[in-house]
């Protein structure tokens, strides 16, 4: 039996900034609607689990949580899964190994992030919330994201004249993409929040964010967001007929915890070397936009044609909720390339930096 993981179905909330949109919408509220809509998606197989990404959310499996809130029923079980921003397409990973392995059938997996409603957390005994968990313990590097993306700009000699033409590009291709197909209405909201007209002297005129005399700004950079997504894996002998996007290969690779932002670096790189692809070969790369500086670090490190990145804008312009973004660019990939009618085939990447130092990576065909 042909048991290639086969991606038939891909959905996502509208995209909305932390603290706006969706303040009062608790993650389960906002990954139970579209863990529904694919479910049925996919009417001729019962789901058998639900993967999903998170990071800062409540705890006590939110992907189970979610699952009930969905409506699949009390059989239906699940499990939450934190690679931090990989954590959504890390979920998809583990879904695809589980129907390759023969243990399920149908595995809805994504993630899901409401920045809005992330509880406070505080150690016993101390007076305030801390602001993060670390991601590398003492004796390691462990900078926040801001200040690692200005040192990975530094160090791979990115400008702040291509991070800005970088983020103008991001919201202005969002701003001229049809994104309807993919998304899944939540409390009214049909379209993603954040996209805007962007010039290019307003962008030059903002002030470093996070290092004096830094280059990574706040318009180069994704805002704090909220929003989920998801997508329906399965069998390649049970998908009956539906498109979709065949599970190549996944890696998950660590780098220097300094540079959290370098890798998708060695995680593609595993990938192409896995299935004997190269850059060149692939129609649509998805890589979450964190900050400009770090998608150009690691495209001109992969000698990618920026063509065919994120062609339709991504965190940088529609947001980054983190657990979510990695399935968010699954999803895209599902709409450039099969929504779309690309030819079977057709190859597409979706990438990640994790904080930490780490890098996921997944390579899908057409079918």
């Amino acid at each position: 039996m042909n048991r290639q993981p086969v991606v038939v179905a891909a959905l996502r909330t509208p995209i909305g900034t932390a603290g706006h949109a969706y303040r009062s919408l608790t993650a389960d509220r906002l990954a139970a609607p579209v863990i529904a809509a694919v479910a049925r998606e996919v009417p001729h197989l019962a789901v058998d689990d639900v993967v999903l990404g998170n990071c800062m959310g409540p705890g006590g499996n939110l992907a189970r949580v979610s699952a009930l809130a969905a409506g699949l029923g009390h059989d239906v079980p699940g499990v939450t899964v934190d690679r931090q921003c990989g954590s959504g397409l890390a979920a998809i990973l583990l879904a695809g190994q589980a129907v390759r392995a023969g243990d399920a059938d149908l595995v809805i997996a994504g993630g899901v992030e409401s920045a809005s409603t992330a509880p406070l957390r505080t150690m016993r005994g101390a007076a305030e919330p801390y602001p993060r968990a670390p991601f590398a313990p003492a004796g390691h590097a462990d900078p926040d994201m801001g200040p690692a993306a200005e040192a990975l700009a530094t160090a791979c000699g990115v400008s702040r004249e291509r991070q800005d033409d970088y983020a103008l590009r991001s919201h202005a291709r969002a701003l001229a993409a049809r994104f309807g197909p993919e998304l899944v209405e939540i409390d009214g909201r049909r379209a993603d929040q954040r996209p805007r007209v962007l010039r290019e002297r307003t962008l030059a005129r903002l002030p470093a964010a996070f290092v004096p005399g830094g280059t990574v700004t706040a318009g180069n950079s994704s805002p704090i967001s909220d929003g989920a997504a998801a997508v329906a894996v399965v069998p390649e002998t049970l998908r009956a007929g539906m498109p979709g996007l065949r599970l190549l290969a996944g890696a998950v690779a660590g780098c220097d915890p300094a540079l959290p932002g370098w890798g998708p670096v060695p995680a593609v790189r595993r990938v192409l070397a896995r299935t004997g692809t190269t850059m060149d070969d692939l129609a649509a790369v998805e890589i979450v936009e964190a900050f400009a500086a770090q998608v150009l670090a690691v495209t001109d490190a992969l000698e990618a044609d920026l063509g065919r990145v994120c062609a339709d804008g991504g965190a940088i312009a529609l947001g980054h909720p983190w657990g979510a973004t990695g399935a968010v660019v699954v999803t895209r990939l599902f709409s450039r390339l099969v929504r779309s009618g690309a030819p079977p085939g057709s190859l597409g990447l979706a990438t990640a930096a994790v904080g930490g130092g780490m890098g996921v990576a997944a390579l899908f065909e057409v079918v």
